[in-house]
C-alpha cells in the first residue's frame, strides 16, 4: 500500500489512456461492475460518471451475471477488475459481449483482455494500490467526458499525507468497528470494513450515515466504536450529528475528516486512511493482512473448492 503515491503519479502522467477509451462510455445506459472491492469501486465510480451526464447504474458482478439488470446492445459496460480472474465478472463481460454492449474493461498491468490498465499486479490479497488505481482510472474517465471532479494532480498528494501521517490510532473494539461515511463516502465505509474484516478477522460493517442512523446505529454501545469519513460534503452536519449521538451512548467515535480539495476526491485519502486501520488491526492482532485467511488450515481448506 505503501506505494500508492507513485502508482496515482504514474496513472496522471498517463491520462491519455483514459481519454483513448473514454467515447465507449457515451452509450444510452452504462453499467458498472465489479465484485468485492471492486464493486466499492464501481460505485464511487458511478459517483464520478454523474458529474459528466452519464447514465450510470452500479451492479454487483453475480447479480448481473445470475439476475439482471444487464447491458445490452446500445449499453455500455464498465468493468473493474483487480486481476480479470473472478467468476462471475468474466460471465458478465461475456455476456455484454455477445449482447451487443460497447466494454470497457479496467484492470491490472498485464491483464488479458484490459482495455484500461492500472497498476502493477499485488502479491497482496488485501487489494490496496489496484483500488486507489482503478478509482483514478475512472475519474480521469470521467473527467475526459466533461465531469469537473477538480484538480486530480493533487490526489497522490493526498494519498502520501495520510500514509506519512501518525498512526490511525482506531483500536479494534471488543465486538463491533463499525464505519460510516456520507454521499461516495458511504463506499469507502464498506471498503473499510471489508479490508479490517478480510486482514484483521474483525468484526465490521460500513454503511452509509443514514443507513446507519435507521436501525443499526441502535446496536450500538460501550463494546463497540464508530468511524466517522467525513469528506465534508452537504452530509457533514449529518453525520458529525449521528456520531455525537453515538458517543453520548458511551461508543467510541474515531473522526476522520479529508476537506480538502473537496468530497468527490476525499475519496482518496479516506480510502488510504481505512487501509491503514486494517492494517494497523492486523499488526496489533497478528494476523496475516495478505493472506485472505488461507494461512489458516481449515480456512484454506474451505476456500479450495470455491471458485472466486
Amino acid at each position: 500500500m505503501w506505494r500508492q503515491p507513485a502508482d496515482l503519479r504514474r496513472l496522471l502522467d498517463d491520462a491519455g489512456a483514459a481519454e483513448r477509451v473514454a467515447d465507449r462510455l457515451r452509450a444510452e445506459r452504462v453499467f458498472v461492475v465489479g465484485t468485492g472491492t471492486s464493486w466499492h469501486a464501481a460505485n464511487t465510480a458511478a459517483w464520478y460518471l454523474r458529474e459528466a451526464g452519464v447514465a450510470a447504474i452500479p451492479v454487483q458482478a453475480a447479480d448481473a451475471a445470475l439476475h439482471g439488470p444487464r447491458p445490452r446492445a446500445g449499453d455500455a459496460l464498465l468493468l473493474l477488475s483487480h486481476r480479470g480472474t473472478k467468476r462471475y465478472t468474466s460471465t458478465v463481460l461475456e455476456r455484454a459481449r455477445a449482447d451487443g454492449a460497447a466494454t470497457l474493461v479496467v484492470s491490472g498491468r498485464g491483464t488479458a483482455g484490459a482495455d484500461l490498465e492500472t497498476v502493477e499486479p499485488e502479491t497482496s490479497s488485501a487489494f490496496t494500490a489496484s483500488h486507489t488505481g482503478a478509482l483514478l482510472r475512472t475519474a480521469q474517465l470521467a473527467v475526459a467526458l466533461g465531469a469537473d471532479l477538480g484538480p486530480l494532480d493533487i490526489v497522490p498528494e493526498l494519498v502520501a499525507g495520510v500514509l506519512d501521517a501518525d498512526s490511525a490510532s482506531v483500536e479494534p473494539p471488543p465486538r463491533l468497528l463499525e464505519f460510516i461515511g456520507a454521499g461516495p463516502n458511504q463506499w469507502t465505509a464498506a471498503e473499510g470494513a471489508l479490508k479490517i474484516r478480510e486482514t484483521a478477522y474483525v468484526a465490521s460493517e460500513g454503511l452509509s450515515v443514514e443507513q446507519f442512523l435507521h436501525g443499526p446505529s441502535v446496536a450500538l454501545g460501550e463494546s463497540d466504536a464508530l468511524v466517522c469519513l467525513n469528506g465534508a460534503g452537504p452530509g457533514e452536519e449529518r453525520l458529525l450529528e449521528v456520531a455525537a449521538a453515538a458517543e453520548a451512548c458511551g461508543t467510541r467515535v474515531h473522526r476522520i475528516t479529508a476537506a480538502h480539495p473537496n468530497e468527490l476526491l476525499s475519496v482518496f485519502p479516506l480510502t488510504v486512511a481505512v487501509q491503514r486501520i486494517a492494517l494497523e488491526a492486523a499488526e496489533r492482532l497478528g494476523t496475516n493482512p495478505d493472506s485472505f485467511g488461507r494461512d489458516i488450515p481449515v480456512r484454506a481448506a474451505a476456500l479450495e473448492h470455491i471458485q472466486l
